[in-house]
């Protein structure tokens, strides 16, 4: 329900961003100007008293964003990963949010495994710990199957998560609808296809079965990717609200001390989660959405595991080039060609100037070369990024929503683990890997193989499609002479091309 009382949950957020002394916090980090700061506080304090009190024990905005919700956990867990962004103080409070928020009781995650799979646990599980890790929308408990005495991890949805998803979701459609109304210029964002492309990605979340397919093809994409690993799907003990899968003994990727006293480097390791990503997002079109430290490990052996896969983002083999090409613009500091590419893809309007624009890209690309990667500042970066899109009325691109977002979180997980990496470099050789297999003569014999293969399809109606030209052609009106002799040669042409199309899917199969 969309409608107004959703004022009162858009409110309550300011307010308890005031209430709890979050909005200071947030407004420091982000290096508001006096304005903004004054507006925030004009609209939340009168209604402080609405906000939420939250728990005092959490730094303050922390205690906001878990008062108010699950949605708003899974911002602050984005934000966490951007220490220069927000801060080092500020993404090291907002951290407990990737898997130490509140848990529910061990009690009730069992009688929701009950539930879920139709029998008693203890026919399932012959141990089932207390919870382990609590983040926005499940918890994970160590558990030993009773059959077999492996050791396993599972996952329980919150009880009543659904419903306090839905309502968070709600009053975001509801501000959307406000900027579409009362703030054309912001319109290009489509706010409203942001915040579909955000609930439709939050319920395949509340689906457990989903994301054990998910896990399953990620790990067939990925079993030959050399220092990487996947924990094993247990199917026979997982259901919709309930997912089991083998146990990963590890470090977390988020504790420096931990993965120095290990002995890991931490430099190499932040390169391979930046090449792991780019690799899956190229590659196989097919990435883990979700690579905050919360849900990577680091195996003994040095391997990275990754596991929760409630959020997987996929793109289309087009819209893959399309970014590597950019990327690899990027790379080259070819600036003229990341513009043209733009425009070629349709992401700027066609009536604006792609020389201009190209400038305006060289001001974002120069300041991140022949610069140590800890000297820029990606707050200004992004802010800048915002400006140009502003200005060349660039719409928000829906299918690359996940895609951009993963990027921010793994460079910020890559930093986190040494400031000093640079994503360009670290980049290049997995762009450069792509473009010479997409991008070039094997990628158009490739193209040609796979067109050739789709219209091979029509084979078995080539009689059929005779025919009916055949019949087009004698029904046409003998004085209309010049449509006749235009529609012989075109319904000719038609069929000769599907039958050289076949030709070449013969020689190329």
């Amino acid at each position: 329900m969309r409608g107004p009382h959703n004022i009162i949950r858009l409110i309550r957020t300011g307010a308890t961003m005031v209430r709890t002394g979050a909005m200071d916090v947030v407004l420091d980090a982000f290096d508001a100007p006096a304005p903004l700061r004054a507006l925030a506080y004009t609209l939340g304090w009168p209604f402080q008293w609405l906000g939420y009190k939250g728990d005092p024990n959490m730094p303050p905005a922390t205690r906001a964003l878990t008062a108010l919700g699950p949605a708003y956990i899974k911002f602050g867990q984005v934000l966490s990963t951007r220490p220069d962004v927000v801060g080092e103080e500020m993404a090291q409070q907002l951290r407990v949010l990737q898997d130490q928020l509140p848990p529910f009781p061990r009690t009730a995650a069992m009688a929701e495994v009950e539930r879920a799979l139709g029998r008693p646990l203890a026919e399932v599980f012959s141990e089932f710990s207390e919870p382990i890790a609590a983040a926005s929308i499940a918890q994970v408990h160590r558990a030993r199957l009773t059959e077999t005495g492996e050791d396993v991890a599972v996952k329980v949805l919150r009880p009543g998560i659904e419903r306090a998803f839905n309502k968070d979701v709600d009053a975001f459609y509801f501000a959307a609808r406000i900027v579409d109304l009362f703030a054309p210029g912001a319109r290009r964002l489509r706010p409203m296809d942001v915040i579909e492309h955000f609930d439709g990605v939050v319920q395949g979340e509340l689906d457990l079965r989903l994301e054990s397919s998910a896990a399953s093809e990620f790990a067939a994409n990925t079993s030959a990717d050399e220092g990487f690993q996947l924990p094993r799907i247990r199917w026979e003990a997982s259901a919709r609200r309930v997912m089991t899968l083998d146990w990963a003994d590890g470090v977390a990727l988020g504790d420096n001390a931990a993965l120095d006293a290990a002995g890991h480097d931490r430099h190499a390791l932040g390169e391979r989660v930046l090449s792991l990503f780019l690799r899956h997002a190229l590659r196989d079109g097919y990435f883990h959405a979700d690579m905050h430290q919360g849900n990577l490990k680091v195996a003994a052996n040095g391997n990275i595991i990754a596991y929760d896969f409630g959020i997987m983002g996929h793109i289309d083999e087009y819209t893959r080039r399309v970014y590597a090409e950019i990327l690899f613009g990027f790379i080259k500091r070819d600036y003229k060609r990341v513009a043209e590419v733009h425009f070629e893809a349709g992401y700027v309007p066609a009536d604006r100037d792609v020389d201009e624009f190209a400038r305006a890209i060289r001001a974002v690309g120069e300041p991140i070369f022949g610069m140590d990667a800890s000297q820029i500042s990606m707050g200004n970066l992004l802010n800048y990024l915002f400006e140009v899109t502003e200005r060349f009325g660039m719409e928000t691109r829906t299918e690359l929503i996940l895609l951009q977002r993963t990027m921010v979180v793994v460079e910020g997980v890559a930093r986190s683990l040494d400031p000093r990496i640079n994503i360009w470099e670290v980049a290049q050789p997995v762009v450069e890997d792509y473009i010479k297999k997409s991008i070039g003569p094997r990628a158009i014999a490739s193209d040609l193989m796979k067109t050739a293969k789709v219209m091979a399809r029509f084979g078995p109606r080539l009689p059929a499609l005779m025919e009916q030209a055949l019949i087009a052609q004698s029904q046409q009106p003998s004085g209309d002479k010049k449509n006749r002799a235009w529609q012989i040669p075109t319904a000719a042409g038609a069929i000769a091309g599907i039958l050289l199309t076949l030709l070449i899917s013969q020689l190329l199969s």
